[in-house]
């Protein structure tokens, strides 16, 4: 199969109103891609988005009509995009504001981040992905080298506040392993999951800033932080463990909230 010449669609996107940059995202940017994998195009904007222009573009490179959106018709934190086919190929386009990934990374610089709700990312979209995505990104069309100098400022050092601040915020997961407890009392698997699920999500965060490492998206969090340096022994198998058999009855349940609360423990240790 042959591959769409993405930079010869970057070099057309940007010479739409309103487009800064356009990178490769996702696992292709990383190296960690399959064959079949959807290649992420994130286009940088500023002001006003020609979104008519993007669409006639999109139908200009996939010969049919592409769904295009308007800036945040994917949800708050996603933004907007569009999902086009190219070559037998998933091509997607991926919105990202430039001044509010800058205001972002001003955040993460002062310890500071936010956790918004966002369809598709159950653990909630945390704010300082857009900084991971641009260290993580590789660089297609930049004309001005605006997105170029962020991307080298940001991966230059994992900022210190913030590693101090995820780290802190393991005590989100001692909260959330607390309630899971009534989650066992009520016979409710179910609630008692959702704060498993939260309290993994946490220790992931942590584990990744301990490390120095961006964290961007929940689907393979675990994975992920299993491979760290900083990792527990087995914190990959037994985070698994944790959602794979919550448990039933109220002693099941209770037994595996301990277990979790053991891992954490552990990961709080590792953090230093």
């Amino acid at each position: 199969m042959q591959e769409p010449d993405i930079h010869a669609i970057a070099a057309r996107l940007v010479e739409v109103p309103g487009v800064v940059a356009v990178v490769l995202g996702g696992s292709r940017a990383r190296g960690t891609h399959r064959p079949d994998s959807d290649i992420d195009l994130g286009l940088y904007y500023r002001g006003p988005l020609d979104v008519a222009g993007l669409r006639a573009l999109a139908r200009e490179v996939t010969g049919e009509p592409a769904e295009v959106t308007e800036p945040g018709g994917w949800g708050p934190w996603v933004d907007g995009g569009g999902w086009l086919t190219v070559d037998g190929l998933r091509v997607d386009w991926i919105y990202r504001d430039l001044d509010r990934v800058h205001r972002v990374w001003d955040d993460c610089r002062q310890g500071r981040y936010e956790v918004g709700f966002q369809n598709g990312h159950p653990l909630g979209f945390y704010s300082h992905a857009y900084a991971g995505e641009v260290a993580l990104c590789q660089v297609l069309a930049d004309p001005t080298g605006e997105l170029t100098a962020l991307r080298r400022d940001i991966a230059a050092a994992y900022p210190p506040a913030l590693r101090q601040a995820l780290i802190g915020a393991l005590g989100q997961a001692d909260f959330a392993l607390m309630i899971g407890g009534y989650g066992a009392k009520g016979r409710d698997p179910v609630y008692a999951a959702g704060a498993l699920f939260r309290a993994v999500g946490v220790a992931c965060h942590a584990l990744h800033a301990a490390d120095g490492a961006w964290l961007i998206n929940e689907k393979g969090m675990v994975a992920s932080a299993a491979r760290l340096p900083s990792a527990p022994p087995g914190f990959g198998e037994r985070a698994q463990a944790l959602l794979a058999e919550v448990g039933r009855t109220p002693q099941e349940i209770a037994r595996t909230i301990d277990a979790a609360a053991g891992l954490v423990a552990d990961v709080r240790a590792a953090c230093g």
